[in-house]
């Protein structure tokens, strides 16, 4: 007689407990442990032979040709796939509830109709008439996308194979869907694992590009997106501020292109409009002559970036001054601001010090080190920085400055937005001059401080 196992699931991270406890010790999560029981047989089953593998060759013959990628024509989403979507490949589609994946996957849906492929929409959280309302607001009624309302993944499984399956199919979402066979309730560790995976294979059977969307919620209540960033193909993730009327998609695991690709997005009325040039979004309201604002040429993936970093070093009553940083790493923070009074006198303990990069973007490359500083010396001088500039480069902890990757690439994007000077390391090897661009190479922060006007 089969007896019933219990076990405690973490449903941020998916680490198993024979009991329960407040803490997850895996993840370090608080109340994320739920009880799931599974019926264990009470002794151990025969062994199963299995079938031998049929082996293939690696290399490509003129009778066996990869297939094409669906190109959806929404050029941002195409460049952040690496190029279109594979048939048979999982898509996991992540980010915070509102910031627009519903609203994404739909327009990118009706456009691959719109192109004579079959594109179904699998909604487990609202009804069809709702999605019909949404497609109608964004001028999407009349294409031919195949709708349909479920959450039992045996019946979307059903609907992937024969002649009438579609060649693209999103699951909206994954933390809605449920296998029957499964007594855990949907939303748990163990039903979207388990639903995920056997929608991935049914894909890759029939060669459907699936798209899947899932949450991420910040109390980790609901097992998020990164349960499943091991069995996809690749990792989007959809981020901005709700507060702001753009989106960034960036890429973050793709077997099928690379890596650290973004493609940005403008919230309009009529949905998602594609920005062609972020630069020129990201300094739309920009003014030259304020204090502690500079200018960062940044790449993202391939693609070069131009974004303002703003901040303001202010007296502090506090005895430990603060330090707030918002899309920039605070650590990196520390550390900048340690060796710009250690090595260069700069007056910053004891005070205030607030961060920002406008728009909301989130930038992770060392690359933004002299930026930062540069907007740190501007903000302490209350001098502005100089006009039509552009700042790239890291600093060491020694106070000296290296040069970064794609140097030339970020001075051409610079030029052509109307950037006359840029302030980056001397590299190694002479490079050709950019037109347009004169340039000026410190070696040392103290060099830097120099060019912003000296401390006063």
């Amino acid at each position: 007689m089969a007896r019933s196992a219990v076990t405690y699931v973490c449903q941020q991270c998916g680490a198993r407990f024979p009991k329960w406890a407040g803490k997850c010790e895996d993840c370090g999560a608080w109340n994320t442990l739920v009880e799931e029981r599974k019926d264990a047989p009470s002794s151990p089953g025969k062994w199963v032979a299995g079938r031998r593998i049929i082996f293939e060759q690696l290399q490509i013959d003129n009778r066996s040709t990869p297939p094409p990628r669906m190109q959806s024509g929404i050029n941002e989403f195409d460049r952040v796939s690496g190029g279109g979507l594979v048939p048979g490949s999982a898509t996991l589609v992540g980010g915070d509830p509102g910031i627009g994946k519903s609203t994404l996957l739909l327009q990118l849906t009706c456009k691959l109709a719109g192109l004579n492929l079959k594109a179904a929409y699998i909604s487990g959280e609202e009804s069809a008439d709702q999605v019909r309302m949404r497609a109608q607001r964004l001028g999407l009624a009349n294409t031919a996308v195949q709708l349909g309302t479920a959450t039992n993944v045996s019946d979307i499984i059903a609907s992937m194979d024969g002649p009438d399956k579609p060649d693209v199919m999103v699951i909206d979402s994954i933390q809605t869907m449920f296998l029957p066979n499964l007594d855990s309730a949907p939303g748990t560790v163990s039903q979207v694992r388990a639903t995920a995976q056997e929608l991935i294979r049914a894909s890759k059977n029939n060669q459907v590009a699936l798209l899947i969307v899932g949450h991420v919620t910040k109390d980790g209540a609901i097992a998020g997106p990164r349960v499943l960033e091991h069995m996809v193909d690749a990792v989007l993730y959809f981020e901005g501020d709700r507060s702001h009327h753009f989106r960034i998609l960036r890429s973050v695991k793709n077997r099928f292109g690379a890596t650290d690709e973004i493609g940005v997005f403008e919230m309009v009325e009529a949905g998602l409009a594609e920005v062609p040039n972020p630069s020129e979004l990201f300094l739309a309201d920009r003014r030259e002559d304020v204090t502690g604002a500079v200018v960062f040429a940044g790449i993202e993936g391939s693609r070069p970036v131009l974004v303002e970093i703003e901040a303001l070093v202010a007296p502090s009553s506090l005895a430990t001054p603060r330090r707030n940083v918002v899309g920039w790493d605070s650590s990196r923070l520390a550390m900048l601001t340690a060796v710009l009074e250690a090595r260069c006198g700069v007056p910053l303990s004891g005070r205030d010090i607030f961060l920002n990069v406008a728009g909301g973007l989130k930038i992770n490359e060392t690359a933004a080190d002299l930026a930062v500083a540069a907007a740190l010396i501007s903000s302490v001088t209350s001098r502005p920085a100089p006009k039509r500039t552009v700042f790239f480069g890291e600093v060491a902890l020694s106070a000296e400055l290296r040069q970064v990757a794609k140097a030339e690439a970020r001075l051409k994007e610079s030029a052509k937005l109307g950037f006359d000077n840029a302030v980056m390391p001397r590299p190694r090897k002479s490079s050709g001059k950019i037109a347009g661009i004169a340039l000026a190479q410190p070696s040392t922060l103290a060099e830097l401080i120099e060019i912003m006007g000296g401390i006063n």
